[in-house]
């Protein structure tokens, strides 16, 4: 069984989908860690000039960039590595995500890693998520879901997860990330963000992380089960 989560960014997605994995006993892959980990090489590669990318040096230089995930010897926690090393911290602060949406329009990008992803998916009963996954990675899924919730809900759980880490930022200023990459997502011309027409739409602005882990597990048990 191949698991679809797509969705808006700050929805909450990785969070439910390694919930929902481990109750399954699905496999958790996070694409969206990879997109900022090709990102993260960018930023080291010193490719970016302001907002924009040296595509044609990114192009050269992708053949040598592996994405992999390891699992944390003392929590079991998926973490994020780019050639071995492991980034999951650093992938994770505004630099990477004010640029992440940049790097995930292109299309040599997107295809690479797609590419990767698909064959992740051939291994076993997997749950994916990220904003292509049920109309582009896994378009023929059993399940999908896409996760939504109000621009402002989310800016407020990003900014609040951020200053937990130590992060110095405004709430004003993820609000502004949050808006641009909604915007940049929805109309990139490869892959943007659409809800599948087969995806159960699961806003959560008013709901806890269990009661959406209930939810999703609740429905792919059902349809596991040939209901």
């Amino acid at each position: 069984m191949v698991v679809a989560v797509d969705g808006y960014s700050s929805t909450g997605k990785s969070t439910v989908a390694k919930l929902v994995a481990k109750k399954l006993g699905l496999m958790y892959i996070d694409t969206g860690a990879m997109y900022r980990a090709v990102t993260y090489f960018a930023l080291k590669s010193n490719l970016f000039n302001g907002e924009k990318v040296d595509e044609v040096r990114l192009k050269e230089l992708l053949p040598n960039v592996t994405v992999s995930f390891m699992a944390e010897p003392s929590t079991g926690k998926n973490l994020t590595c780019l050639n071995g090393e492991c980034v999951e911290n650093e992938i994770r602060g505004m630099e990477v995500s004010n640029r992440v949406s940049i790097i995930a329009a292109i299309g040599f990008v997107r295809q690479f890693l797609v590419e990767q992803q698909q064959a992740m998916g051939r291994v076993g009963n997997v749950i994916m998520d990220g904003r292509d996954i049920g109309t582009v990675v896994f378009p023929d899924a059993q399940v999908k879901f896409f996760m939504t919730a109000s621009p402002q809900v989310r800016a407020k759980r990003r900014y609040d997860e951020l200053i937990a880490k130590g992060d110095s930022v405004t709430y004003e200023e993820v609000e502004k990330n949050v808006l641009t990459r909604d915007y940049i997502d929805t109309h990139r011309e490869v892959s943007p963000l659409v809800q599948a027409d087969d995806a159960i739409v699961v806003d959560n602005g008013n709901m806890s992380i269990e009661e959406n882990v209930e939810l999703m597990v609740n429905y792919i048990k059902e349809r596991s089960n040939g209901n």
